[in-house]
């Protein structure tokens, strides 16, 4: 599978050959340095451990994984795995590896929204707005009446908590240009998490990472 790890620019937009305005975001994807390659005979399954952003500091197990390898620590290591018949990639994997019209999935962490309610979390309809009503944007009753201890709140039950922040995938995003001297990739609509957020970016696993 291919896959490469990048950091989130913004959103802009461009114009295609039409003359069309489409909403992208860009990315800075690589150049990801090959740390490791793991093997199906000694690690029981097969991947390449990418690098990506330098690390300012770094602990010297840390370092020690980075020995005979690669130029300075890096800061984020992900794991792409490998299908059989797949080829290992040697050296470091580039922007390159996509081109205009293949389909992506985008992986990132969502932008935290801190505590909110259950309207905001959930979609909660509200109570009455009128003065005599007391009850405006509340949960709502959380259990039944039952006996034998058996009026309890059951696991699963949507109520107000934490909002965001959560590991998000976005699929089948469609590569629209490919900047291989700025190591930028254009993608049509939005990714997860906030700008300089860490992302994934790999094959589709629809339509065989090609648009029909």
């Amino acid at each position: 599978m291919k896959g490469i790890i990048g950091r989130k620019l913004g959103m802009t937009r461009i114009f295609d050959a039409s003359g069309r305005a489409v909403s992208v975001t860009a990315i800075e994807a690589g150049p990801c340095p090959v740390v490791r390659v793991k093997e199906q005979e000694t690690d029981g399954y097969r991947a390449a451990v990418l690098g990506f952003d330098r690390a300012r500091r770094a602990t010297r197990p840390y370092k020690g994984q980075f020995k005979d390898r690669t130029a300075a620590p890096l800061k984020v290591l992900r794991e792409m795995r490998l299908a059989e018949g797949d080829e290992a990639p040697a050296g470091e994997v580039r922007v390159d590896i996509f081109q205009s019209g293949d389909l992506v999935d985008v992986r990132g962490r969502s932008k935290g929204r801190g505590f909110a309610g259950g309207i905001k979390r959930w979609n909660f309809h509200r109570g009455p707005m009128a003065h005599g009503s007391k009850y405006h944007r509340g949960p709502g009753s959380l259990s039944s009446r039952m006996s034998g201890g058996g009026g309890r709140v059951f696991k699963g039950r949507r109520l107000p908590g934490h909002l965001g922040d959560a590991r998000v995938t976005v699929q089948a995003l469609e590569v629209v240009r490919v900047d291989l001297e700025r190591n930028i990739l254009l993608v049509r609509g939005a990714v997860p998490g906030v700008r300089g957020a860490i992302v994934e970016i790999r094959e589709s696993c629809k339509s065989g990472g090609r648009k029909a």
